[in-house]
């Protein structure tokens, strides 16, 4: 039977990131997407001028009734950026809603990056994901975020092999089984995640080639990849390391491009490739 998975993310109409980037990869997994948009913009934030936002907390909450009633379920529900603690509390009541015991909810708490909050993200918001992320299966931070959730004060950054391997049990006690740590630096030339499962005790890395520069989207491009390869039935070393490889490829597609790094990354060609990785072909 057909995988499914719910995206509970903010549309950008311009800029491939948040849903306009995890449809199309979960599709190309052969998983069923839907989408619940938490905000509609007119382009992602990071960068561009003249963002035009409407906030979407009340459609979160009738998606969810009509959805409900409808009898719905998902084998994943993956939630992203939030914009305040109300719209949290809408996205908790969705998920308590479509959740079901077979239901993997992997949390992607978009709070923040190289020690600091993203513009919008107040201290309240903050605090109310941290909260949210402990009823997840899977959490998804990277270092900024990590501090955030066990209510440090974060640091600029990218954390080490060895900062990982101490992170990632810390932020799993907090109540998710699964901990993935996104931007983790293995050298000069060397960046990739670090995996944790609570229940085996095992963590494992995955690393590629280093591409300097801040290309938009990537943090939204890995957790659909993430997913779509626990979907397909990867185990979770196996699904971080194609992760990694399908989004350092797409970075160095686009430096090679000469794309603008703000527009996001150029992912589409290198869908065949990550379709391989997961044993589509």
């Amino acid at each position: 039977m057909q995988k499914t998975a719910a995206a509970v993310h903010d549309l950008a109409g311009f800029g491939k990131c948040s849903l306009t980037v995890i449809l199309p990869v979960l599709s190309a997994a052969g998983v069923a997407a839907s989408a619940v948009p938490t905000a509609v913009l007119s382009s992602h934030t990071g960068g561009l001028p003249g963002v035009f936002h409407e906030d979407f907390t009340h459609g979160v909450r009738a998606f969810a009734r009509q959805w409900e009633s409808l009898g719905l379920s998902f084998d994943a529900l993956y939630t992203g950026y939030m914009s305040s603690p109300g719209q949290v509390e809408a996205c908790g009541e969705l998920v308590r809603a479509l959740r079901r015991p077979q239901t993997l909810f992997a949390a992607d708490p978009a709070l923040g990056d190289n020690g600091r909050l993203y513009s919008g993200i107040s201290r309240e918001t903050a605090r109310a994901m941290a909260s949210f992320c402990r009823s997840a299966d899977l959490i998804l931070p990277n270092r900024t975020e990590a501090a955030i959730l066990l209510g440090e004060e974060p640091r600029p950054g990218l954390p080490t092999r060895e900062e990982a391997a101490a992170l990632l049990p810390r932020l799993a006690a907090l109540g998710p089984r699964l901990v993935v740590l996104t931007g983790v630096l293995f050298s000069k030339t060397s960046i990739g995640a670090a995996c944790y499962d609570s229940g085996t005790g095992e963590t494992a890395y995955a690393a590629a080639p280093r591409v300097e520069g801040h290309f938009h989207g990537t943090g939204d491009l890995f957790g659909a990849a993430l997913l779509a390869g626990l979907l397909r039935e990867l185990d979770l070393p196996q699904a971080l390391q194609a992760a990694v490889c399908f989004v350092s490829r797409s970075i160095e597609r686009t430096r090679l491009a000469g794309t603008d790094p703000r527009f996001g990354v150029d992912f589409e060609e290198e869908l065949p490739a990550f379709q391989r990785a997961l044993r589509l072909s």
